[in-house]
């Protein structure tokens, strides 16, 4: 298990459930603009934001945006430890940054002793694309030994100033490269992980990428808090993410549909009834397991660890719950008769 950090109220590690983050991309200075995507984005469900602070402006409309947040604010910080300093003095909740690069020794301390005094937690983000040029040297190439490196570096960096309240992040744009380095991270370490692929690309690649590689890691019981990473508007981000969750098996807080690919048995029309099915559970608020099967004659029993289910019929079709056929139903009640049979679950 890994050791547990706060940031603002939300535990991330030991054991606590797995956090979903974004990023605005509105201009933080825009206070107004930044806290109105900040409340859409917690809305959609996102439960620890980040907001890039690239000048002093930025860092001083961090104590603004807080008090409009409804969720903790994480500040991005590269390069300048001073607007670390400023953004921790504002209330931020958390900053992202990486030691090795803000300077020396003494900028360093100057950043962890002022975390450490207001309890904010650091997180280490090393980005395969932005990596020690001495390290892509002695490697060759972008690896997940050298990302793993990387972030040892700036974990003793802190260390040396008596801060170990870490969090690690290992991404690459690269899947394989990502899933690997983030285990060899877990195998030697007992930091929080911060999971997620990056640059990904639009909704569609992105979040195919994001699932393959931060669910393959969920799958394995690897990462705390993770971000689903869009060329696209950043609550989509956040739908990727709780899709993530629940087909991984990590989070049961609304309804699972499953649904079979069709074959020459099929007798009706099932893409367009699973379609009509999950539009209707995004109106349901039950962790249940709901089937739309397309063969009435060994659907049910396909089907028999969903809570309740159909499975169409020529002209007619079968209700059923717990692999138990319940009734017979004309094709066109089918929809409504289950629904009525999930509201009594």
């Amino acid at each position: 298990m890994t050791k547990q950090i706060y940031v603002g109220g939300v535990p991330i590690g030991g054991g606590a459930p797995v956090t979903i983050q974004s990023m605005t991309n509105t201009p933080t200075q825009n206070v107004a603009a930044t806290a109105a995507q900040i409340k859409r984005l917690a809305t959609a469900g996102c439960e620890i934001v980040r907001v890039a602070v690239p000048d002093l402006e930025a860092a001083w409309a961090v104590g603004r945006i807080k008090e409009e947040s409804p969720i903790p604010v994480v500040v991005d910080i590269h390069f300048d430890y001073k607007l670390a300093l400023e953004a921790i003095a504002a209330g931020a909740d958390k900053v992202r940054i990486n030691p090795g690069n803000i300077g020396g020794a003494d900028r360093v301390k100057a950043v962890a002793d002022a975390c450490r005094q207001k309890n904010i937690p650091i997180r280490i983000g090393v980005n395969g694309g932005s990596l020690e040029r001495e390290l892509l040297a002695q490697y060759g190439r972008i690896c997940p030994e050298a990302m793993v490196e990387s972030a040892f570096r700036h974990i003793r960096l802190l260390n040396q100033f008596d801060f170990d309240d870490i969090c690690v992040s290992l991404k690459s744009s690269s899947v394989p490269v990502t899933m690997r380095a983030c285990q060899l991270m877990r195998e030697q370490s007992r930091y929080p992980l911060h999971i997620g692929v990056t640059e990904t690309g639009t909704v569609k690649m992105g979040t195919l990428k994001s699932a393959v590689g931060i669910g393959g890691l969920l799958a394995l019981g690897i990462g705390d808090t993770m971000r689903v990473s869009l060329s696209a508007d950043p609550v989509e981000e956040i739908y990727a993410a709780k899709d993530i969750l629940r087909a991984a098996g990590i989070r049961r807080d609304s309804p699972e549909l499953v649904s079979c690919p069709t074959c020459g048995r099929t007798r009706i029309d099932l893409i367009a009834l699973a379609n009509q099915v999950e539009e209707r559970l995004k109106m349901v608020d039950k962790p249940i397991t709901v089937a739309v099967m397309g063969c009435a004659v060994n659907g049910p029993g396909e089907a028999r660890a969903a809570d309740c289910g159909i499975a169409g019929g020529d002209g007619e079709g079968l209700l059923f719950q717990k692999g138990e056929i319940i009734k017979k139903v004309p094709q066109d009640q089918l929809v409504d008769e289950l629904f009525q049979l999930i509201e009594r679950i």
